[in-house]
């Protein structure tokens, strides 16, 4: 086995993985280097992975898999999930919208929509002909989400909203966006008065702003929205008024650990990408992996490396036997993103000049986990949370 194969689990069948796991990764990694890498660096340049994309990942039955199948999914467990995350970000960071609409938003419809919202919804999130977003974010609220400004105020029997959101992804080219507002903007404290909306993007009020220019993540297109008057029935609101920062708080277990498995896929390539270069690069008559200062500078990524895949599986299993593990995923969250984060400028390193080439991976790599500490939570925020919970 080379030492490649010891971190990279695009070839290794984990223990909790079954046949039926197996044959969908299979199935779907196949799907993606037909449909996608050929395509991705194109999607990249425009900004944008197209509607076309989204409508045959749903036609393959690789959207929103762990539905019940009484709306038309699979029915499928979290490993599914884990699956379908991990072999988009191998393809590249950019494939992350759909991971979101899948794995992040579509859920709430699921967990805290009423039966006439799942069967409205989860039918077209399930075949791609709608994408979802979440608006959380504010030009003046990003981490403190009790500092949110936009208000839904009830009006008879409809809410009005009246606000701005920002860094929103899948923003460009959604169909519904899970909109958090204050339906009570007295409330004592601030987060009671945080309610859950589902506003459709054809609503009268409702417009998109800029189409937002990142370092990295280039293809997953990033947006912000504005509403004006935004009018929607009262049958639209998500959950119980009132409960929304409830709702999200109940949420961000499972989407912490899609982050940091995110973050760890990123490593993982990054690492065996560099494994590869640095063996068929030579200088001064060897390669390069030959030098001593390679070596122990792969020795030390190969190891972190491992750490947190054998952190985050452990994770995986205790959050599908329904653990409450806020702590422990915090601690990944940060720990791997970060760690990923400062393997980015190393790989590149041993890259040498081609690194900053456009043309070789890594470049994109050290571009797209610049975000990973900041997305899903800051890492600052994460530090606090462990914090409190060691009763500091």
């Amino acid at each position: 086995m080379t030492q490649a194969a010891v971190v990279d689990t695009k070839n290794v069948n984990r223990s909790y993985f079954t046949e039926e796991h197996i044959m969908f990764r299979d199935s779907l990694r196949r799907f993606l280097e037909k449909e996608a890498v050929p395509y991705f660096d194109q999607w990249e340049e425009e900004r944008l992975v197209p509607r076309s994309f989204w409508k045959k990942m749903g036609k393959n039955g690789f959207i929103c898999p762990w539905v019940d199948e009484e709306y038309g999914g699979l029915g499928a467990d979290f490993i599914f999930t884990i699956i379908l995350n991990e072999e988009l970000g191998r393809i590249g960071a950019g494939l992350g919208g759909v991971g979101i609409h899948s794995s992040i938003v579509a859920p709430y419809i699921n967990n805290f929509g009423t039966e006439e919202q799942k069967k409205k919804y989860l039918p077209g999130c399930i075949s791609g002909d709608i994408v979802t977003a979440i608006a959380m974010t504010e030009p003046g609220a990003g981490s403190d989400l009790a500092a949110i400004s936009t208000t839904a105020i009830k009006d008879g029997d409809s809410y009005i909203i009246n606000g701005q959101k920002t860094f929103i992804s899948n923003g460009i080219q959604s169909d519904l966006i899970v909109v958090v507002a204050k339906t009570d903007p007295k409330a004592n404290p601030a987060h009671k008065g945080i309610s859950l909306f589902l506003v459709e993007s054809d609503t009268p009020g409702f417009s998109r702003g800029r189409k937002l220019k990142k370092v990295g993540m280039h293809s997953q297109d990033t947006a912000e929205l504005v509403f004006e008057d935004v009018k929607v029935p009262a049958t639209s609101l998500l959950g119980e008024e009132g409960k929304g920062f409830y709702h999200l708080m109940k949420e961000l277990q499972q989407e912490r650990i899609l982050s940091a498995i995110g973050s760890q896929v990123a490593a993982e390539d990054m690492l065996n990408m560099t494994l590869d270069y640095v063996k068929e690069r030579t200088a001064f008559g060897n390669p390069i992996s030959k030098f001593q200062n390679t070596q122990f500078k792969l020795a030390e990524m190969a190891t972190h490396v491992q750490l947190g895949r054998t952190l985050v599986d452990d994770l995986i299993v205790k959050h599908m036997e329904g653990k409450d593990i806020y702590k422990e995923v915090s601690m990944a969250k940060w720990w791997i993103s970060d760690n990923t984060r400062k393997m980015a400028p190393e790989c590149m390193q041993l890259h040498g000049g081609y690194g900053y080439m456009e043309e070789y991976k890594i470049a994109r790599r050290y571009r797209d986990v610049a975000v990973a500490p900041i997305y899903a939570g800051s890492n600052e925020i994460m530090k606090t949370i462990i914090a409190k919970s060691l009763g500091l």
